[in-house]
């Protein structure tokens, strides 16, 4: 499977079995996706299968995961008593660097801040037969694309943008920690059988139009919450128009539609980039079962977007979230018309989004012509290589100098500002203000912790014009700059080579390969820790109704996981459950007052912090509920926001609609995920009611559960909730937890 692993061997043939099995029992041509996840199946044969509703058995070929949350996934598979991992896996060191002064100088005070979860992960991935990708090394999902997706890959990985594999033909999903424990268990995933979204593309991209701008247009069609439950599947004539990493470009930020995952079919231009990464051997083989790589003919999608790739014009999304689109040449009026400011402060290029070596090559190729004309970037300017390999290789080819020659800073090889790891210093907290960046997720704050900063998602070329003007109603499309002899130019669309001409330069190795024998590795976790805590067992249920719970907090509008578990200066704390419980929900905005952070203490009628709170209720035995609205949970897979409600005492979370990866991990840690079965009825909670939820001692899949809502003034009423859980889902609600239910059946 990779150069990593000798003895591990591509599973095409076994795929292509279940394959033809499959198609036998539906007698139906099948999509690319249907393919591999039907490949994949672990018992093909008996499996029920019917899209959008049925549960699936999986067995995934590899587990990746970023180094905030393999914290907690490995002290999770250190508590199943497993000795070594099942399937092949790897640990990536990418999320605990903070963007402070530049690449060598951040990445080696990282180091020193966070040597003991280094250790840890170091450690851990030796005794149990993880391959440890050193800090460094570069973004978990650069990492994969160069050493480890191919195309009909099944891989899952602890991070929300995991799909970015997709680009290469896998099925790539992010997942919570406790599902990265199951396969790497040996035991079979679950995932409810995706629907397929088909986006047929047409047309030729060209001019400053990008892949990119493919993902922020699907974005404006689908919203967040328009691709839930489904695969989206690109194909049609336009696919070879776009590069192996563009693809992946396109995937990645697929899951800010909420998509399961996103794939391309297998075609010449992922076969240059396997032989380009050393992976020859894997291209001939794909060439072999490329029917299997490749949607049927005549196949049928649950829905249909084309896009004309020759009429697409260069996007910019935002601000605050990823699917309020724009065309490049609209926003300026835009701003004005919704006071946006229209300065620039700060340009950032890279992330695991927009970090290839073409990615790189186009933005140079624009800051080239301004430099030619005497002309730096207006705003600051920052780099973030998505790996080793690409830091070293645009190093060696020249445009490192040329984007730091414009005013750019090189960061180092990790997600950094993308993910809210930046010491930003050039504006207050709470001063308005504009960025534009190449990142993937534009959440309030979500960058600088400053919920005033306005963030626009565009791609690097457009980002680097943008730098260059410090004018957000900039469109090189048909604007001017001043050159310094005073003279008006107008910057030429952006060129850059797919691949290098040259082989990649794999720059330092950053790579740590588990030892065959491990049995004398310690894997130390000192009880005094603030950043590393052992897991201790949640409690199982008790065979009774929910009684009595709570509300602590009922949540106004949008509310993702950077609500739910903020991320930046908490990233420390992802291996300590009871240290990073602390921020939970800070961010959420409560109904009754409008603040966040703010909600009334039932029993003490004092107005806390949502932890604080949460803390008082669970040690004064109350149980409690949260109630929110749409799409709950959206957004990256940390798991700590349901690891957090739970440890905290929180028993039920009740929402118009979940974000899938959200609702999968609060059912893996014993928490009920409920939807109300008419939407309406979130205006009947009010935050001083008392919530029971009646109906679990006959609790069963697609059987509602009631709420009996008993009000401060004593009145009473009751509305129904409806589920997702299947029974295995059930299990792990009565056994506490998806981990107590697996060693309860070793």
């Amino acid at each position: 499977m990779s150069r990593f692993e000798p003895g591990s061997c591509l599973g095409y043939e076994k795929m292509h079995e279940n394959i033809n099995v499959v198609r036998r029992r539906l007698s139906r041509p099948l999509t690319l996706s249907e393919k591999i996840v039907y490949g994949h199946l672990d018992d093909p044969v008996g499996q029920e299968i019917d899209r959008g509703r049925t549960y699936l058995r999986l067995r995934p070929d590899r587990v990746a995961m970023q180094d905030a949350t393999a914290q907690m996934a490995m002290l999770q598979f250190i508590s199943s008593g497993l000795p070594k991992v099942a399937v092949p896996s790897t640990i990536h060191c990418d999320h605990l660097i903070e963007a402070q002064t530049g690449g060598a100088q951040d990445l080696q005070r990282a180091k020193e801040i966070n040597e003991e979860v280094y250790n840890f992960l170091a450690t851990a991935a030796a005794k149990y037969g993880v391959g440890f990708w050193k800090p460094g090394s570069g973004i978990i999902h650069q990492i994969i694309l160069e050493n480890y997706a191919y195309p009909g890959v099944m891989l899952i990985g602890t991070d929300s943008h995991t799909p970015n594999g997709g680009g290469l033909g896998g099925i790539c999903i992010g997942v919570g920690g406790a599902d990265a424990v199951d396969v790497m268990a040996g035991i079979p995933w679950e995932l409810k059988c995706p629907k397929v979204i088909g986006v047929r593309l047409t047309g030729t991209l060209s001019g400053w139009t990008s892949p990119k701008d493919v993902i922020l247009k699907v974005a404006g069609i689908l919203t967040v919450k328009g691709g839930t439950g489904a695969i989206v599947e690109y194909h049609g004539p336009g696919v070879d128009s776009i590069s192996c990493t563009g693809m992946a470009t396109i995937c990645n930020m697929g899951a800010e539609i909420g998509a399961t995952t996103s794939v391309f079919p297998y075609n010449h231009r992922m076969k240059t980039y396997l032989e380009k990464t050393g992976r020859g051997e894997i291209a001939s083989v794909a060439d072999e079962f490329k029917e299997d790589l490749v949607p049927d003919e005549g196949c049928e999608y649950d829905q249909v977007i084309e896009v004309n790739l020759s009429e697409l014009k260069p996007h910019i999304n935002g601000p605050f979230t990823p699917d309020l689109a724009h065309p490049v040449s609209e926003i300026g009026a835009v701003a004005k018309k919704n006071g946006w400011p229209l300065e620039v402060k700060v340009g950032l290029i890279g992330s695991c989004t927009n970090s290839s070596y073409e990615d790189m090559g186009r933005a140079a190729s624009v800051a080239k012509q301004a430099l030619d004309k005497g002309v730096k970037c207006k705003a600051q300017f920052t780099v973030t290589p998505g790996s080793e390999q690409i830091r070293a290789t645009i190093e060696r080819d020249g445009y490192a100098k040329i984007l730091s020659d414009v005013g750019g800073i090189v960061l180092a090889n990790a997600c950094g500002p993308c993910i809210g790891q930046w010491d930003r210093r050039d504006v207050k907290k709470g001063e308005k203000n504009t960025i534009v960046t190449s990142f993937n997720r534009n959440f309030t704050a979500r960058n600088d912790a400053n919920p005033a900063t306005h963030a626009f998602v565009t791609s690097p070329e457009i980002v680097t014009a943008l730098a260059l003007a410090g004018d957000l109603s900039f469109n090189p499309e048909t604007d001017y700059l001043i050159a310094k002899s005073g003279e008006k130019f107008k910057l030429a669309p952006p060129t850059g080579d797919e691949l290098p001409a040259r082989d990649f330069d794999p720059g330092q190795d950053t790579y740590q390969h588990p030892p065959a024998e491990s049995s004398s590795v310690r894997v130390d976790v000192s009880p005094s820790s603030n950043r590393l805590q052992l897991l201790q067992p949640f409690d199982k249920w008790n065979g009774k109704d929910l009684e009595n719970m709570r509300v602590l907090i009922k949540v106004k509008g949008k509310c993702t996981t950077d609500h739910i578990s903020a991320a930046g200066p908490w990233l420390k704390y992802r291996g300590h459950l009871d240290n990073i419980s602390n921020n939970l929900l800070i961010g959420a905005v409560n109904i009754e007052n409008g603040a966040v952070n703010k909600v009334k203490n039932q029993l003490t009628g004092e107005y806390g912090g949502v932890p604080d709170v949460a803390r008082h209720y669970k040690a004064n035995g109350v149980s409690w509920v949260v109630v929110g609205d749409e799409n709950y949970g959206e957004g990256s897979s940390r798991e700590h926001a349901a690891l957090e409600p739970r440890h905290l005492g929180g028993r039920a979370i009740i929402v118009k609609s979940f974000a899938r990866i959200h609702e999968t991990n609060l059912k893996k840690q014993g928490l009920l995920p409920l939807t109300f079965a008419n939407s309406s009825d979130y205006d009947k909670i009010r935050p001083d009611d008392k919530i029971s939820i009646t109906g679990l001692k006959s609790f069963a899949p697609g059987k509602p559960l009631t709420a009996v809502i008993k009000h401060s003034d004593g009145g009473e009423e009751s509305i129904s909730l409806n589920h997702s859980f299947n029974e295995t889902q059930i299990e792990w609600f009565k056994a506490g937890s998806a981990l107590n239910r697996m060693k309860e059946l070793q």
